[in-house]
């Protein structure tokens, strides 16, 4: 039986171990300190362990406490999907739908898939959260999330499927006093030997292993001295004369006039977005949200955009195909 106490205490601690402040805790709380305090003290003695080092300026986790707020954290995050799926049912809605996304996904497309869902799914809560793409298929598998939009392909396990929805060339970035710059296009192996800015393989693990084994193919492996968590970041790094960057060639630098994208003379693709899913828990949702992104999502071949940008054929049963004019893809992870 669920321990209702237990319960708010744990939200409760959650609190105090994120602001590292009484006050500001009882004040996020919407309760006064002394309260607090003593239902801390009250979760303490039923644990029988001290959670938290206490002095008049700061809060401090014991290693007691660090070690289960992980937990507590994923345990409270499952309470409020619970409170959330009551209320909908409540309100008479069917269902929430999470879908975990990149921060780039977040920006683009994923307003858009949204609209056309809430159109055609109108009694399903939609909710969002952030996630690296070196944790979706954990999610997934977890039941955390029921659809993940991030850099994904391949095969990801005997449940998670996935599907391909953008893909493009990569190039690479440069500093626009680099001696490479002055080329139109440049071959990867020219670039052996150069320091390489990369993103984490834990964030983004297919497209750093394609970015690898292109490098490898043509005798190198990268000699990576940065490590960025966003494309972004890779490019600001690359201004700031760091490395350079193997990126999408989608990505637009903006204001950044310190740094130049030239093509390889390699052909080499990575998905930059794809969509995957539990196939355990598939549900008729489900399979209509990959639909309706294959469908929001194709690509074709588009006068005046980047070579290489593939045509996705759709899933069956996802409809008319629309397409959309690839445009420069936003500068995260």
């Amino acid at each position: 039986m669920l321990n209702f106490r237990l319960l708010r205490h744990l939200t409760l601690f959650l609190a105090v171990a994120e602001e590292r402040h009484f006050g500001r805790a009882a004040q996020r709380l919407g309760m006064s300190q002394p309260p607090l305090s003593e239902q801390i003290q009250v979760l303490e003695q039923s644990l029988k362990v001290q959670l938290f080092d206490r002095s008049h300026r700061s809060v401090q986790l014991t290693p007691a406490g660090a070690a289960i707020l992980p937990a507590v954290r994923k345990f409270v995050e499952q309470m409020g999907r619970v409170e959330l799926a009551v209320r909908e049912a409540v309100a008479g809605r069917h269902g929430v739908l999470t879908i975990g996304a990149i921060q780039s996904a977040m920006v683009d497309p994923l307003p858009g898939v949204i609209r056309e869902l809430e159109q055609q799914l109108p009694a399903v809560t939609i909710s969002v959260v952030e996630i690296d793409s070196g944790d979706a298929v954990r999610a997934l598998e977890l039941g955390d999330i029921d659809v993940a939009l991030a850099r994904l392909d391949g095969d990801l396990g005997p449940t998670v499927r996935t599907r391909a929805l953008v893909t493009d060339r990569v190039c690479v970035a440069l500093p626009r006093d680099h001696a490479l710059a002055k080329s139109a296009s440049v071959s990867l192996a020219s670039l052996a030997g150069e320091p390489f800015v990369m993103c984490p393989r834990a964030i983004t693990p297919t497209y750093f292993d394609r970015l690898m084994s292109a490098c490898n193919a043509h005798g190198f492996s990268p000699r990576i001295l940065h490590e960025a968590r966003s494309v972004t970041s890779q490019i600001a790094l690359v201004g700031c004369g760091q490395g350079i960057a193997l990126v999408p060639s989608q990505v637009d630098p903006g204001a950044d006039k310190t740094v130049v994208l030239r093509p390889l003379d390699e052909f080499v693709e990575v998905v930059t977005l794809g969509i995957a899913w539990n196939l355990a828990r598939e549900s008729p949702v489900v399979k209509q949200v990959v639909a309706l992104a294959v469908e929001v999502l194709t690509h074709v071949d588009v006068p005046g955009t980047a070579p290489g940008t593939k045509a996705l054929p759709p899933l069956q049963g996802a409809g008319k195909r629309s397409t959309r004019r690839a445009r420069p893809a936003a500068l995260a992870a």
